[in-house]
């Protein structure tokens, strides 16, 4: 049977075939049949994205026991979600999925009975709303902050509080509006509750939100310090998860900071157990293999630094040279270079001829049909998207 739709490996086969990466072809006219061909060929694989948006907008608008009586599952509505996070990548898009009237069904989502589906909208807002002022303004005026805090503190599913607590950590951050209201809604007291939490993705996520407000907010410091942070923080730097532990002692680090330059009210008893902790995670570093010291190199400064903050005078550490291990203060290595070579060098052919294509990427099935490849959205400073591990 005959192949329907473009020869796509032929199409390939042919550039190849006349083309050796030194000189561009010499130009052709092409016949009316190649050139109908070429742009029929083209068409099959491109996708209105805003048709498809306002498709996925249809579906989310419509009631859910009317989904399920025409066969609609939740696999085909997380399916859905699938793409349209693959669409809201683009900044672009992101914004105009409010125009087009998406936005509220998406937060509705966020209280769907199905767990998935609810976790599933939780990290599509969060790519919406990541590094975008325009969304996190959006998402606030829709009153998507309360919906998000309240599977934050009390849904039964922990992967549905862990996205909804990722989702908040790309709302709030550089968002002074939606920082002020995470406060009044008790959101400190929800990270204390989280850290208490026995899943250490979870536990992970609520550290670097704690991090980054600390940092940000420094006079939150004695906020967090009345609600016994303090406490909670200093047993999460023993914990057996090496990530807890570096996000505990980060936690740990920014209260000192603001101490120092404050009057003391931490107690002796509080002192001497984080002494105590910090000697014995002293003792546990010094004891590693070459290769986990390598692996806990922020966990080895933290430890210097907090004791330095504390105590002011370096750690032991820093007298058994493990703080900077050799080589570790050295420049890194180039990695961009072969990324940016000479116009020459990189026209010029393949070398490595017999090297073999990467497999496919298998594509997530599609509630609405296919949509067009992922776009990558630039990403401004230092904060990376999350907060999902």
């Amino acid at each position: 049977m005959a192949k329907e739709g473009p020869n796509w490996d032929g199409l390939l086969k042919w550039s190849l075939s006349h083309s050796d990466g030194t000189n561009p072809p010499p130009a052709r006219n092409l016949s009316e049949e190649d050139r109908k061909w070429f742009m029929e060929a083209m068409q099959c694989q491109t996708v209105d994205v805003v048709k498809r948006m306002k498709e996925i907008t249809l579906v989310m608008q419509t009631p859910e026991q009317v989904l399920e009586s025409q066969g609609v599952t939740s696999q085909d509505i997380e399916d859905m979600l699938d793409e349209l996070q693959e669409h809201v990548e683009s900044i672009d898009m992101a914004n105009d999925l409010h125009s087009i009237g998406g936005l509220v069904p998406l937060l509705g989502y966020l209280k769907n009975s199905h767990a998935n589906i609810r976790a599933k909208a939780a990290e599509v807002v969060s790519t919406i709303v990541q590094n975008n002022p325009k969304s996190q303004q959006l998402v606030m005026e829709a009153n998507g902050l309360e919906p998000l805090l309240s599977n934050f503190t009390s849904d039964p599913d922990v992967t549905a509080r862990t996205k909804a607590l990722g989702a908040i950590s790309s709302l709030i951050r550089h968002n002074k509006p939606a920082i002020a209201a995470f406060r009044l809604a008790n959101g400190y007291a929800a990270l204390r509750d989280a850290l208490s939490s026995e899943s250490v993705r979870f536990q992970r996520k609520a550290l670097n939100l704690i991090h980054y407000l600390l940092h940000e907010n420094r006079s939150d410091c004695n906020v967090v310090t009345e609600l016994g942070f303090p406490r909670v923080l200093m047993h999460l730097a023993s914990s057996e998860d090496g990530e807890v532990r570096e996000g505990a002692l980060r936690g740990i680090l920014e209260l000192a900071k603001y101490r120092s330059g404050q009057v003391d009210g931490s107690s002796i008893e509080e002192n001497e157990k984080l002494k105590q902790i910090l000697e014995d995670r002293i003792k546990g570093i010094s004891t590693m293999s070459p290769e986990d010291l390598g692996a806990a190199k922020e966990e080895r400064q933290l430890v210097d630094s907090l004791w330095n903050t504390c105590y002011n005078e370096p750690s032991s550490l820093r007298e058994k040279g493990l703080v900077i291990l050799p080589g570790e203060d050295a420049l890194p290595p180039d990695v961009a270079s072969k990324h940016f070579e000479p116009p020459l060098r990189a026209w010029a052919p393949n070398r490595n001829e017999d090297t073999k294509p990467s497999s496919e990427k298998k594509q997530a099935p599609l509630l609405l049909g296919p949509g067009p490849p992922s776009s990558s959205r630039s990403i401004a400073g230092e904060e990376n998207r999350h907060t999902s591990a």
